[in-house]
């Protein structure tokens, strides 16, 4: 029986191309021309292709790069404005970089309490929640966070970042007298709040913590906000992956809903209740995931994401709660 080879195969000779198939009969010129735009063809989509999917990542990139740079707004005005005697003071952190303060001392022996503002926030923006608090009788410390305010600039802006600035505020107390430092109360709103509590599970030197407005877990935070650019899946989980990896932490070792279960001292959650931002529902989860009876909660009725000044309004309630924790006699 004979076989028939059933074959294909290019020779180049001459600079000129022929092709055969089976039985050695030559494929005509048509052909081949069809046969050269289509792999053309197949080229040119895996070169757009990679082209789009290499211009997607680094717009992605860029938007988490930009995402990280807080806008900086600079105090206009002052504690005086509130009528309370004040000195700017400017704190080193371990890096080098230098904090901006605002450092209203009441007495040698008096308890301290130290503020921080949220993203994009600054000490001045504080204010109005500091006012209840000096009037109780506090030393009260307003800090401007790195990339805010007038402190020194860093690469980028994170809830851990946050935390060591704290930190480096709470060591600058330590140095003072020895009323001031001996009890040191923690407030921040949003991120701040985030941070204070990050920054008191890291520590046994601290009194109390008051956190306004703070989201649950930076994931979801996240996800909500990602949410608006209707990203698939995929990329979403692999743009928190890459935060993660900027941050060098996990979220799940900064969840505020994790970390309040490590600090040792009586915790106060505020926040408000139209807030659209962060919901209600975020602190709610904070105070329920650790099984411990030294979390409080404080809701405010008419109160967004930020309502400070309607914060202020409800001041004697978090001076009530440092009495109650043995802050305030």
């Amino acid at each position: 029986m004979e076989t028939c080879l059933d074959f294909r195969f290019i020779l180049i000779a001459d600079a000129e191309i022929l092709e055969y198939e089976g039985n050695n009969r030559p494929i005509s010129s048509s052909k081949i021309q069809n046969n050269s735009i289509l792999r053309l063809q197949i080229m040119n989509f895996i070169v757009f292709t990679l082209l789009i999917t290499a211009a997607t990542l680094t717009t992605i990139l860029l938007a988490v790069h930009i995402g990280f740079r807080a806008p900086r707004r600079k105090e206009k005005g002052s504690p005086a404005d509130f009528g309370l005697a004040y000195s700017e003071i400017s704190i080193r952190t371990l890096e080098g970089k230098r904090l901006y303060a605002w450092w209203l001392p009441m007495s040698s022996i008096s308890p301290t309490i130290i503020l921080l503002h949220g993203w994009g926030g600054n000490a001045e923006l504080m204010l109005p929640l500091a006012v209840p608090f000096r009037n109780a009788g506090l030393n009260v410390l307003l800090l401007d966070a790195r990339n805010h305010g007038r402190s020194d600039s860093a690469s980028f802006s994170s809830l851990p970042r946050f935390a060591e600035d704290v930190s480096s505020a709470i060591n600058w107390v330590k140095m003072q007298d020895e009323g001031q430092r001996d009890t040191i109360s923690l407030l921040g709103h949003s991120v701040g709040a985030g941070a204070v509590l990050y920054a008191a599970s890291l520590r046994d030197d601290i009194s109390a913590v008051i956190s306004v407005s703070a989201f649950a877990h930076p994931e979801w935070m996240m996800r909500r906000y990602l949410q608006r650019f209707w990203l698939p899946k995929l990329v979403t989980t692999w743009v928190l992956r890459y935060v993660e990896w900027i941050i060098q932490h996990r979220f799940e070792e900064i969840a505020p809903m994790n970390t309040v279960c490590k600090v040792k001292c009586p915790i106060l959650l505020v926040h408000g209740k139209i807030d659209e931002t962060v919901p209600v529902t975020d602190a709610l989860a904070i105070q329920k995931n650790c099984n411990v009876t030294s979390i409080d909660l404080l809701l405010i009725e008419d109160a967004g994401h930020e309502s400070v000044e309607k914060v202020e309004h409800h001041g004697y309630q978090m001076i009530d709660f440092l009495k109650k924790v043995g802050v305030l006699s």
